[in-house]
């Protein structure tokens, strides 16, 4: 499956701050990665939890590794995803990290409004031309507590950020103002599709309190002219290898099939 962006959809994203890509990936993609990442016991194992503030916690991995042989770093290189991001951002990106948000029915937390950039700042990146593809693992509603985004809001410059619970949110003020004068777009997507947005676009998503997941894949990229000044947990500029688009579902076979003898098998249904 290719991505060619239109000129109407770069414009967009200069304009609003974000694109949303219906079906991304395709079914037998999404099918893989969802799989992949839900039989993953290291996955399980390194996932961290983040207090959200208002009772609860998001569950999520962070990963600066780019191996070779899972979905993960397929997706990150694969050109639909990556070289999207160079159109948009305008300029050769690399690898800056990627996560897994594994925000479980009934329990799962919410993220507090915040600018990625507001917190990447701190890393050494002098400007806020970075951005992240995240894709949707299972279908992602309002009652799931789907990605909330505020349309024009990259143009308002990065926003002071303070510790909501274990999270970096902005400065509460500011956000109600901003939703005060901007318009807020609830980013509601069937598994497989995907929504790019810019460093500095306000976003959060609530609690799921309903009996359905929401995980979600992100890829997040810096470009190659903010190569961070000092070192932090997140790498420098190194350049990124592009992969043709069906080394996806290539790698993503491979993978499944080393996982899939070692699960237990399912007993049958009476």
């Amino acid at each position: 499956m290719k991505l060619e962006l239109t000129d109407e959809q770069i414009t967009a994203f200069d304009n609003d701050g974000y694109i949303v890509v219906p079906n991304l990936l395709n079914s037998e993609e999404i099918e893989l990665l969802r799989n992949i990442a839900k039989a993953d016991h290291a996955l399980q194992r390194e996932a961290g939890s983040r207090a959200d503030g208002e009772g609860g916690a998001v569950k999520l991995v962070v990963r600066n590794d780019l191996p070779n042989d899972t979905i993960y770093g397929a997706l990150v290189r694969c050109q639909r995803i990556a070289t999207s991001m160079q159109r948009l951002l305008g300029d050769e990106v690399y690898h800056y990290h990627h996560k897994m948000i594994l925000k479980e029915a009934h329990v799962g937390g919410a993220w507090a409004w915040h600018q990625d950039y507001g917190y990447w700042y701190n890393n050494g990146c002098l400007f806020p031309d970075m951005g992240s593809c995240m894709i949707a693992v299972d279908r992602a509603t309002k009652e799931n507590g789907c990605l909330q985004v505020v349309k024009r809001s990259h143009k308002l410059g990065r926003m002071d950020h303070i510790k909501v619970g274990d999270q970096t949110g902005a400065d509460p003020e500011r956000v109600a103002a901003c939703l005060d004068r901007l318009e807020l777009v609830h980013c509601e997507l069937d598994a497989g599709s995907a929504i790019f947005f810019h460093g500095n676009t306000l976003h959060r998503s609530d609690q799921n309190r309903s009996a359905h997941p929401r995980w979600a894949f992100i890829c997040c990229y810096n470009t190659k002219h903010n190569d961070p000044y000092k070192d932090s947990k997140h790498p420098r500029y190194s350049p990124l290898d592009i992969w043709d688009d069906t080394r996806v579902a290539e790698i993503g076979r491979q993978q499944w099939s080393q996982m899939s003898p070692r699960l237990p098998t399912l007993p049958a249904s009476e």
